[in-house]
């Protein structure tokens, strides 16, 4: 187990020696209020000054004690959006500095400590785009960790980012908006990206530690495949009660099959799932979480016969 610390470099208390010694350092309009929100205002990160003092403080912080992982995290929006220190025509430019000064911060960061594993955090997936994925391991994807909601929030994240760097949570019931799932279920829709666990473990039963452990040994079992082989889409959350998702290693020996059902209907059948990506003339040997739920056939079987049968 390494030590992680989860961080909001950019955001300062009024209440703070760093406030009282610098308040033109928060972005601010000159004679407006200054809109308070978590208690926080936000470092104008594009000041020089600013963004020396952040980067001096972390790097101290990582070299200082054993740090292997950053939560990044970025809870508020822009308020009086303001850059005093420059030209009014200048001001504007806020925005684009303020990002090219975090990207900085984070390079110099990785150059010092190359170990360092970042995940990005902005009230959710609010802080989600190339620049900087080039520059961190993994996304928070949504506050909302609750299992059939998940559903179509990391379908979506699916069609623009890789499953490698979605950060899904198995977390306690009920969820956000008061429902409860399974425990297997919340693990199994946490397994479809990078699995984490952020259940309070001192309240979780006997039985729900040793399922934990079998989900956590069979992940990291296909995590390879899930992480870096290639997705295929078989239903959709957003086109019925059943959805069902598939990756196949990157040299085609595995495939991971997850499907899901929201909820059945009286005698309402499942809808028919077949395979894709598999190689059509290799042998494959179907294998489960729980064995004894398997159907028919338990020989190995051809690719062709997968992805033209009913599973």
């Amino acid at each position: 187990m390494d030590f992680g610390l989860w961080v909001e470099p950019e955001m300062v208390n009024p209440d703070s020696d760093l406030y009282r010694e610098h308040p033109d350092w928060v972005i601010h309009f000159p004679g407006r209020p200054r809109t308070e929100a978590r208690n926080q205002l936000v470092l104008n990160l594009a000041r020089d000054d600013v963004k020396e003092h952040l980067f001096q403080v972390l790097d101290k912080l990582l070299s200082e004690n054993d740090i292997a992982f950053l939560k990044w995290d970025m809870n508020r929006p822009f308020s009086e959006p303001g850059w005093p220190g420059v030209p009014v025509e200048e001001q504007k430019k806020i925005w684009v500095t303020y990002v090219r000064n975090l990207y900085e911060i984070i390079d110099r960061l990785r150059q010092g400590h190359a170990e360092l594993e970042i995940e990005s955090c902005s009230s959710g997936g609010g802080r989600l785009d190339l620049g900087i994925l080039e520059r961190t391991e993994q996304v928070w994807t949504s506050d909302n960790t609750e299992g059939l909601d998940r559903l179509q929030i990391q379908e979506g994240y699916s069609f623009a980012y890789a499953p490698k760097t979605m950060m899904n949570w198995v977390t306690d019931n009920p969820g956000m908006n008061l429902r409860s799932t399974p425990l297997e279920y919340r693990f199994l829709v946490a397994m479809s990206g990078s699995l984490g666990i952020g259940g309070n473990l001192t309240k979780w039963s006997e039985a729900d530690m040793a399922l934990a452990k079998k989900m956590v040994a069979y992940y990291k079992r296909v995590r390879n495949s899930v992480q870096h082989g290639d997705l295929y889409r078989l239903l959709s959350p957003r086109d019925g009660d059943v959805s069902a998702i598939e990756y196949v290693s990157e040299n085609g020996e595995q495939a991971v099959l997850f499907a899901f059902r929201e909820q059945q209907r009286f005698l309402q059948p499942a809808p028919p799932i077949r395979l894709r990506g598999l190689d059509a003339e290799a042998l494959y040997r179907i294998e489960g979480i729980d064995e004894e739920k398997l159907l028919d056939p338990k020989e190995p079987v051809s690719g062709a016969y997968l992805m033209l049968a009913i599973i």
